[in-house]
């Protein structure tokens, strides 16, 4: 050992005093080259023997050095600016990086939406490629008409060219959102969508939803009962669908989904449900991916297409519904749908999913809500402020079967039904006699109960009424209807045990205002909850 460390000593000593010499020679440089007073001295002790020739070499010396000495200075600058020059490019290169990609984005946004124009655009020129592929050439500049004696392109090749995106597919694996960036390939490359029917009504579309229903599932409801279920999409984006367990509640949404073609998507809620994670899903740091949710994936995709799609809360009050639930009810109050955004992400990535704006996602106007609901002592009772938002409809019996012939599934746009609802509002408002039979039922309420219709359930009942009557209903049952379930549920709040003289006034008030039995669904209800209390 000792033998080593002489060896390393004489060795290793010698190259590392070198290394020191090298540096101590550059600084012994400088330190000549810069002390000019050490210099000075020099010049002066020679100076008295200087010839003429003797100072202009010492001039011409001089001037070389402090040419040298400009020389450094010249090179560190260099040397600096060059070395800022390769890191702030690294930085605005990240930058541009970043804007490119959000670019991208904008374009594959832009092109969805240039898409989803045209294809609305080819349904209401009826389905006539060839009229379809010159219209939109003429008005986009999106390509020549097809030449005489030429064949025009048919429906798939129009529909197909302009719903592939000109963006390239993302690998899902390489996303914090696997299943987002999934619904955006499929939608790039490989959707086609269909050819709407535009000339349904609504009383057509209640009969023929009840008789696919019958033929094709064995689901048998009354007509009445579709009835109800079509009028509230017109008039709430939450549907609230109750009654004992087998009795169709979510069957009746899956029905309506197989019948117009897209599927339901069926959320199950669980007890540990308390905040809005619980739909939205999560990022996760630890694997550096979003936990996703069937239900942000739903709404997700109904933001590519037009049909009305469902999506089913089952068992809804399984647990609190204001808990998890109460973003997505504060979001539909909002006036305007391109405010229907939730948030997701705090920032986006470059890789996001296509239609994942500024870390939000559009909740679309196509989409539903429907919750089933079992009301016993399992689950949780339901705030007022949902049941306000919503339109319960009950569910306590089946519908005999009954036979009738077998009907095909159709294809019908959400921009359909919303006309279809606006021409219902339009064409059948409710009557000035209702409208006044109505405030006068006010007036007793107040007075009698200290209840009273808000504003959220005059609108409801101004859109439920037309809605059901355009349906093929009558518009006494559908005041019926909507008083029992958005007034006199109120009821319950109240000290029934002391009013049951009042309830049963309160019946024969009904007879006398409307007409006899006129109200039958609000007298039933009132009779059993005098008899349950």
């Amino acid at each position: 050992m000792d033998n080593f460390l002489k060896y390393f000593f004489q060795d290793f000593g010698r190259v590392f005093r070198a290394f020191i010499d090298v540096f101590s020679a550059f600084f012994n440089f400088l330190n000549y080259l810069l002390n000019f007073p050490m210099r000075m001295e020099i010049i002066q002790a020679y100076e008295k023997d200087f010839t003429t020739m003797d100072w202009i070499l010492l001039l011409i010396v001089n001037l070389l050095l402090l040419a040298l000495l400009i020389f450094l200075v010249i090179l560190l600058v260099k040397f600096i600016r060059w070395l800022f020059r390769f890191r702030i490019p690294v930085k605005e290169y990240d930058d541009m990086v970043k804007q490119v990609r959000n670019l991208q984005r904008d374009l594959i946004r832009a092109n969805y939406e240039k898409d989803r124009l045209l294809n609305m655009r080819i349904t209401e020129l009826g389905g006539n490629p060839e009229d379809a592929y010159k219209e939109l050439a003429d008005e986009l500049g999106d390509g020549e008409p097809p030449v005489d004696g030429e064949e025009a392109p048919d429906d798939a090749e129009i529909l197909g060219e302009r719903n592939t995106f000109e963006s390239p597919c993302v690998d899902p694996s390489a996303s914090r959102f696997f299943r987002l960036t999934s619904v955006d390939n499929y939608y790039k490359s490989s959707y086609l969508p269909p050819v709407y029917e535009n000339d349904i009504t609504l009383e057509e579309l209640c009969i023929r939803f009840r008789a696919y229903a019958a033929t094709h599932l064995r689901l048998y409801y009354e007509l009445d009962m579709i009835r109800y279920f079509i009028s509230a999409m017109g008039t709430a984006r939450i549907i609230i669908l109750q009654g004992i367990s087998g009795t169709g509640k979510t069957s009746l949404p899956y029905a309506f989904g197989k019948f117009v073609q897209k599927d339901t998507s069926l959320v199950s809620v669980q007890p540990s449900w308390r905040e809005r994670t619980e739909l939205y899903g999560y990022y996760n740091e630890f694997t550096k991916k979003y936990n996703e949710t069937d239900f942000l994936r739903a709404i997700y995709e109904a933001n590519y297409y037009r049909d009305p799609h469902i999506l089913i809360l089952d068992e809804m009050n399984i647990a609190r519904v204001e808990y998890y639930f109460a973003e997505m009810l504060s979001i539909l109050e909002m006036p305007l749908v391109e405010e229907w955004k939730v948030d997701i992400v705090t920032a986006t990535w470059a890789n996001d999913p296509c239609l994942i704006n500024n870390g939000t996602v559009q909740i679309p106007d196509n989409v539903w809500f429907v919750g089933t609901i079992n009301n016993d002592d399992s689950t949780f009772a339901v705030a007022d402020k949902v049941y306000d938002r919503a339109i319960p409809i009950d569910l306590d019996s089946r519908a005999d079967p009954f036979e009738c012939e077998e009907v095909a599934p159709i294809y019908v746009s959400t921009d359909r039904l919303y006309d279809l609802f606006a021409e219902a509002k339009e064409k059948y408002p409710l009557s000035q006699e209702l409208s006044d039979k109505l405030e006068v039922l006010n007036a007793y309420l107040i007075k009698n109960f200290r209840l009273a219709f808000g504003n959220r359930v005059i609108k409801q009942i101004r859109d439920f009424v037309p809605c059901f009557v355009a349906c093929g209903g009558t518009e006494i049952q559908a005041v019926d209807f909507i008083v029992a379930k958005k007034v006199l549920r109120k009821f319950e709040s109240l000290s029934l045990g002391f009013m049951k003289d009042d309830l049963a006034r309160f019946n024969v008030y009904l007879d006398r205002l409307f007409g006899k039995n006129s109200m039958a669904i609000c007298k039933d209800y009132v009779e059993q909850l005098r008899k349950n209390n």
